[in-house]
């Protein structure tokens, strides 16, 4: 059985502050790639594709991790915690909105051996 968590962090950064919200989340992926457990953890920007033209927030962390106790002790991380508090609770921060969701990729109800 898979223990494996995904995680999509979207975030809409307020007006004319996209690329300084995208240069501060590159800016956590060297720590946090040395974090047990991370498999994967990379920022990425909307691009447009008539192939892909789904509604999106232009800023998505696409995060792997080993398990849920992986995942929730990297969001326990002061600089994550900060990075919170800095660029999204506070009124003067880089994002407008932010959506944080995960995801397994086992079916509900697997009965594995």
């Amino acid at each position: 059985m898979s223990s494996k968590v995904y995680c999509l962090a979207q975030f809409q950064p307020k007006p004319g502050k996209e690329q300084e919200l995208f240069s501060v989340l590159q800016s956590l992926e060297p720590n946090t790639l040395r974090e047990d457990g991370c498999i994967q953890y990379r920022v990425t920007r909307h691009i447009k594709s008539p192939f892909a033209e789904g509604n999106s927030f232009p800023i998505v962390f696409n995060e792997i991790w080993a398990n849920m106790s992986a995942f929730e002790a990297h969001c326990q991380r002061q600089e994550i915690v900060n990075f919170f508090n800095t660029y999204c609770v506070a009124q003067d921060g880089l994002a407008a909105d932010w959506n944080v969701c995960v995801y397994s990729d086992e079916p509900e109800n697997y009965d594995a051996p």
